[in-house]
């Protein structure tokens, strides 16, 4: 029998509540269960003890037995310090999707013309300054 230590959801809509529990992986996220190890309120502030509650003693027979935790429950035993932290590598989780890769290159474009606007120097002949009063004024000199 594969064994997880898993959440199995409870509460009402948008209100939820887990169970950490020790259950066979063939069986529904919310379906039967063997046993009950502890309870989980994501509504709680992160600092409040009643967050998560653990059996750290029954938690530590169901590793034993060969029970697999899933992610979330593996990080509750990590911060408990049950378990030793592991490496995560989210290879594509953490990488811009294609339009935000295109707006920031989109954005560099403009501000390295900005830039180079600005650091250009603004050369004006005599002569450009005369039409361009000219032009201001509305007058034609002969």
């Amino acid at each position: 029998m594969a064994m997880k230590i898993r959440l199995a959801r409870g509460g009402s809509k948008k209100r939820p509540h887990y169970a950490i529990v020790a259950t066979d992986s063939r069986m529904p996220r919310d379906g039967r269960f063997l046993e009950k190890l502890g309870t989980y309120n994501p509504l709680l502030p992160r600092d409040s003890e009643d967050r998560i509650k653990m059996d750290m003693e029954r938690v530590q027979y169901w590793l034993g037995q060969g029970a697999q935790p899933t992610d979330r429950v593996t990080r509750f035993l990590e911060a408990a310090g049950v378990k030793e932290k592991t490496e995560r590598a989210n290879l594509k989780k953490g990488e811009p999707g294609k339009n935000a890769k295109d707006r920031a290159e989109k954005r560099a474009a403009r501000e390295a013309a900005a830039a180079e606007a600005a650091n250009a120097p603004a050369e004006t002949t005599d002569e450009t300054a005369l039409d361009a009063s000219e032009a201001t004024s509305g007058t034609e000199s002969p």
